[in-house]
């Protein structure tokens, strides 16, 4: 269960052609290491929960992320939109 301070935030894009691309984890590890630093850099961090099938990559934002109340913004101006720049076969991002 939640505590008032934790969002989950759930975005989902359809799959390109109604089939699931299989998301290489090599890609999608560099990927995070990629946008690690700038949350780091203001005090928060994430960490990869896993991946199912369909490409939804599910995280928790730690740190200083975790109560933010720009963490909203930073999934969706930053975290998603790169993730779906970078890694083929993201078709969403969950977030806790």
């Amino acid at each position: 269960m939640m505590s008032t301070s934790e969002t989950a935030v759930t975005i989902k894009l359809p799959a390109r052609n109604g089939e699931p691309r299989p998301i290489d984890r090599d890609l999608l590890d560099s990927t995070l290491e990629y946008i690690r630093p700038a949350l780091q850099y203001d005090g928060g961090d994430l960490v990869l929960l896993g991946v199912e099938d369909d490409g939804t990559v599910n995280l928790n934002l730690v740190g200083a992320c975790a109560g933010c109340p720009m963490s909203m913004m930073t999934l969706t101006a930053g975290i998603e939109r790169i993730l779906m720049d970078k890694v083929p076969g993201v078709t969403a991002v969950n977030a806790t």
